[in-house]
């Protein structure tokens, strides 16, 4: 499962055959697509290079991928989405509306971490009511996004179901939860 670092646009590639930043987004796209591994380095240099060129037609392809057929494409498309702020407006309603209708827990995970690299509160009731969803991934995906999207101030539902997930029962959900209840109770 990954969680964007800013250190990964500038970490060095570990293939020989990295996509070259000047190719379409089209062939960055099938590059990607050919890596299999949701944390493989050629996918993840891909997403890198899309989020630098932030462009219309990188979000473009990014909610064509979100309609796809398969979870793949669709994994693809939410993690290119996460990482194009410029685009939130246009993004917040293609990610809700997967929120609210995916059955594949890793795709349901990568939008939560999409809405956490956003972090717009408008994507609050989504995360909320994934927050209890029966896979440790999702719950995991909602404990990383609540500390990023519950606005100034902190919603109060919100910050009551980070702290229902800090006694999760899988320790990593809790222990992103607990990091982000810290955080969000400092003065």
């Amino acid at each position: 499962m990954h969680v964007f670092r800013q250190d990964d646009v500038t970490r060095p590639a570990t293939l020989g055959s990295m996509p070259p930043a000047e190719g379409t987004v089209r062939d960055l796209i099938e590059a990607a697509l050919r890596d299999t591994d949701p944390d493989g380095p050629l996918r993840w240099h891909v997403i890198c290079l899309l989020r630098q060129r932030g462009d219309l037609e990188s979000f473009i392809e990014a909610r064509r991928l979100c309609a796809g057929d398969t979870v793949t494409e669709r994994l693809l498309g939410v993690d290119i989405m996460g990482m194009l702020r410029p685009f939130a407006d246009r993004t917040l309603p293609v990610l809700r509306y997967l929120a609210a209708s995916e059955d594949d827990a890793m795709v349901l995970y990568s939008v939560l971490i999409a809405f956490g690299h956003l972090a717009d509160p408008r994507s609050l009731p989504s995360v909320l009511d994934l927050a209890s969803h029966k896979d440790s991934r999702v719950r995991y995906g909602a404990a990383y996004a609540l500390q990023h999207v519950l606005g100034e101030p902190p919603d109060r539902a919100g910050l009551e179901m980070l702290r229902t997930l800090a006694a999760d029962s899988d320790a990593d959900v809790a222990g992103w939860a607990s990091l982000g209840v810290a955080l969000r109770s400092a003065p």
